[in-house]
């Protein structure tokens, strides 16, 4: 019981080595194609997909709205298909949406620039800088989507827990290292705690959700922290109508865990903040 997140470059054989590893493990592969429908089938448009979706968006974009709902809905899909356990998840931030989890391991696919270069010239028959504008345009965005969604440096290679260069291994091969390291690091232990701690972060990213996007409740820097003791509300709201109304929302959601909230109330923010984030 647990999951695996394949972050990688462009041309470093990502999707062909989490099928790869998918196989030998019995895992399921969530693909990105999947997640992109899932994104859609909860209400998220084509075109905020094509502006948030492994990109860099500009900087009136990343201020926007509908940015907030993409990568709080993003979040609750990867948080519920892990929950099922035995899931390998490429690309959108997974692993730092499943950071410090027991059972999660992290990977890192890299390749040099000039084997990533022949491999998109011979794959799609591109001339050398047809493949040099795809490959800076991909490590632009990815780099900014992480930058922008999880204020993480996806290139600092600390935050994994293998980093692994496929220049001149194949799928097949980096498959059976991911394999081997991941059974020797990850323990039975790990694996008790991890469903527990996932249905927690669910059930704390869907109030989030309902009370943001289904109520539509105007509170700035929304979050709900759950655990056994109960789930804690945190953020800034202008009405204390919208305060009660959140607190009775996690409550219908908690099923009978107690409620607090450290929602402060400022009667100015909005107005503070006037042409920014609403």
């Amino acid at each position: 019981m647990a999951v695996i997140t394949i972050s990688r470059k462009v041309a470093s054989l990502g999707d062909e080595t989490a099928e790869a590893l998918a196989k030998k493990l019995n895992y399921t592969f969530i693909t990105r194609h999947y997640v992109e429908q899932r994104l859609k089938d909860k209400g998220v448009p084509e075109d905020v997909l094509k502006k948030y979706d492994e990109r860099k968006p500009n900087f009136w974009a990343s201020l926007s709205r509908e940015r907030d709902r993409y990568v709080d809905i993003l979040r609750e899909i990867i948080l519920e298909e892990a929950e099922h356990d035995n899931r390998i998840f490429i690309g959108r931030g997974g692993f730092s949406i499943l950071k410090d989890i027991p059972g999660c391991y992290s990977v890192r696919l890299v390749s040099s620039d000039k084997v990533r270069l022949e491999r998109l010239m011979n794959e799609f028959n591109w001339s050398e800088n047809q493949a040099r504008e795809r490959l800076t345009e991909s490590d632009q965005n990815r780099d900014g989507f992480h930058k922008c969604f999880f204020n993480v440096e996806v290139e600092n290679p600390t935050i994994y827990r293998l980093v692994l260069t496929t220049d001149t291994i194949n799928a097949d091969t980096a498959a059976e290292i991911i394999k081997t390291a991941f059974e020797l690091t990850i323990t039975q232990p790990d694996t008790q705690q991890f469903k527990t701690i996932i249905k927690n972060k669910l059930l704390g990213q869907k109030i989030i959700n309902a009370i943001a996007f289904e109520h539509k409740l105007s509170i700035y820097f929304l979050d709900a922290s759950v655990d056994e003791t109960g789930i804690v509300l945190h953020g800034i709201s202008e009405s204390k109508t919208n305060t009660d109304k959140a607190i009775e929302i996690a409550t219908q959601l908690g099923n009978g865990l107690q409620v607090k909230s450290e929602i402060n109330f400022v009667t100015s923010y909005k107005s503070d903040i006037k042409g920014m984030k609403v």
